[in-house]
């Protein structure tokens, strides 16, 4: 293939649109760190650092498909055994600008990402048997939504007194909930469905990185600025 972005590649374009979006949103975040409360700097640095690195790989990504047509897997898994545990990590963050949380409610949410994505990279990679990679995995990312939608960290949000950690939090859970859902739903097209259009999964997965990194972030961002100018007023 052209080692230039051809007329009519669409799954490229789309490359090229996240790979740009993924810098805007990082010069963003660390911009708008001035703007934020001291609480609140750490959730928008990590926001930050999120993007930076989705935006790194997106370019390497991004060279690749268009000199080749392909996107390795591993590519993928690279990218998100970095950035999902970081925002699997702004849960506690957010909770810990306005209240005290045990430093539990990090690990098991760091244990239950990094279950999910080890086990869904063993599947992929033929390390594990495909199904039973896969129900495990889900098995990990289902503990995961019932810890911030029903357990402990759920309680804790629950009991906060400040309604913007609040929202944030119920409107992250959605994002999680409904954008993650995207991935296991891919390797199940993938590998147990028969087999899906790898140009049509890229195009899905980039749609989803912008959904899942950068509204996510958007969405911390907003809660520090709404609590931050009310605490100012």
């Amino acid at each position: 293939m052209s080692n230039s972005l051809v007329s009519g590649d669409y799954v490229g374009m789309s490359f090229w649109l996240i790979s740009m979006a993924l810098v805007a949103a990082t010069a963003f975040f660390f911009l708008e760190r001035d703007r934020v409360a001291g609480k609140w700097k750490t959730s928008l640095t990590v926001s930050g650092l999120v993007t930076l690195i989705a935006a790194v790989h997106y370019f390497y990504m991004r060279d690749v498909w268009v000199a080749t047509g392909t996107s390795p897997t591993e590519f993928r898994y690279i990218d998100w055994l970095l950035t999902v545990p970081l925002l699997m990590a702004e849960f506690y963050l957010i909770m810990s600008a306005v209240g005290k949380v045990p430093g539990r409610v990090f690990w098991n949410l760091l244990a239950g990402t990094t279950a999910m994505l080890l086990l869904g990279y063993a599947g992929e990679t033929g390390m594990m048997n495909v199904g039973l990679a896969f129900g495990l995995s889900m098995a990990a990312w289902l503990y995961v939504i019932w810890y911030i939608m029903m357990g402990e960290a759920s309680k804790i949000n629950a009991n906060l007194a400040n309604p913007h950690v609040q929202k944030a939090y119920k409107t992250m859970t959605l994002l999680v909930t409904v954008g993650w859902a995207i991935y296991p739903l891919g390797y199940f097209l993938g590998y147990l469905g028969g087999g899906a259009d790898p140009g049509t999964m890229n195009v899905i997965y980039n749609l989803a990185d912008f959904w899942n990194k950068i509204a996510f972030g958007v969405v911390i961002w907003s809660a520090a600025v709404a609590d931050t100018d009310e605490s100012n007023s």
